[in-house]
C-alpha cells in the first residue's frame, strides 16, 4: 500500500501566516504540521509517500523533508496546478499509485493513534467495499463532513450540514482502491467551484461500497487559528503524559522492586 498526503490550498483562514508559506509547514507544537501525517503513514508501515502541493512552495517542502530518510520513508512530490479542491489533488496521484490500494490523509490532520489495524482490516474488507474512511465523534460536527452508519457501512455523508444528523464526522483519512480515479475523472464542480473527494465518498455510500473505522483517541485538524492552537495544546499534553509514564517506570525500576517467585515452603 502507498500513501498520499494532500497538502495544497492557499490556507486563507490562516492569513497572514500563509502569505509567505504553505499552511502545512506551520508549526504544531515542536514540529512542522506536515510531520504528523508523514509519521501517521510511517507507523502503519507505508514506505512510499506522495506529497501533493502547489508549485509555489514545493521548494519549501523539499528543503524541509528532502527524500524522507529521516522518517524511514521515501517521499515523492507532485505539483497540483490551480486550486480546484481535494478531488483534483487526488487525481495527481494516479501515476504514483500504479494500480495499488492507497491511503490518503489531509495534510492538516493530527492523528495520534496507531492505525495499523485500520489498514489491516481493509485487506479482508476490500472484497466487499471500494473505500474505507476513518471517522470520529465531534462536539461541533457541522464544521466537518457528517456521517451516518449502519453495521459496517456508511449510509450517509453530508459536507458541513447546517443541522447535523449525527456527531460522527469524516476525519479526512481514507483508503481507496485504484478504481477511484475513474470516478474522480467524472466529477463535476461543487457549489464551492471545486472537485470534492466527498462527492466520491457520497457515491460509494449510496452504492453500499463505503466502510469505516472509528478513531478512539483525540484528533484535530489545523485549518484555522483556533484549531492550530488546539492541535498544539493536544501535542503538548501528549508529550507531558508520555514523560510522566516514563518517570513512573523509572521510579518503579529504581526502587528495586522486582517480580519474585514465591519462596519454597518447608515440608
Amino acid at each position: 500500500m502507498r500513501g498520499v498526503i494532500l497538502a495544497g490550498g492557499h490556507g486563507t483562514r490562516l492569513n497572514p501566516l500563509t502569505i509567505i508559506t504553505n499552511k502545512h509547514l506551520l508549526p504544531v507544537y515542536k514540529k512542522p504540521m506536515i510531520y504528523y501525517p508523514i509519521e501517521t503513514l510511517a507507523k502503519v508501515g507505508i514506505k512510499d509517500i506522495l506529497i501533493v502541493t502547489s508549485g509555489e512552495y514545493l521548494g519549501h517542502f523539499y528543503k524541509l523533508l528532502k527524500t524522507g530518510e529521516e522518517f524511514g520513508v521515501k517521499l515523492h512530490y507532485e505539483i497540483q496546478e490551480g486550486n480546484e479542491g481535494t478531488g483534483a489533488a487526488l487525481l495527481c496521484a494516479e501515476e504514483f499509485v500504479r494500480g495499488d490500494e492507497f491511503m490518503v490523509i489531509l495534510g492538516d490532520n493530527i492523528v495520534t493513534e496507531d492505525l495499523t489495524s485500520f489498514v489491516k482490516e481493509f485487506e479482508s474488507e476490500k472484497k466487499d467495499f471500494s473505500a474505507k474512511i476513518l471517522i470520529t465523534q465531534s462536539d461541533n460536527p457541522k464544521l466537518y463532513g457528517v456521517v451516518e452508519f449502519k453495521k459496517n457501512k456508511i449510509t450517509r455523508l453530508v459536507e458541513k450540514p447546517k443541522e447535523p444528523f449525527s456527531n460522527y464526522v469524516n476525519t479526512g483519512l481514507w483508503i481507496f482502491k485504484p478504481e477511484v480515479f475513474e470516478l474522480l475523472k467524472q466529477m463535476k464542480l461543487s457549489s464551492r467551484n471545486e472537485y470534492e473527494t466527498t462527492d466520491v465518498l457520497h457515491h460509494y455510500a449510496e452504492q453500499g461500497q463505503l466502510t469505516y473505522g472509528i478513531l478512539t483517541s483525540k484528533w484535530t485538524d489545523a485549518g484555522t487559528f483556533e484549531q492550530l492552537f488546539e492541535a498544539t495544546v493536544l501535542m503538548k499534553e501528549l508529550e507531558e503524559k508520555e514523560k510522566k509514564e516514563i518517570e513512573k517506570d523509572h521510579v518503579y525500576q529504581s526502587s528495586g522492586i522486582r517480580a519474585r517467585k514465591p519462596a519454597a515452603q518447608p515440608v
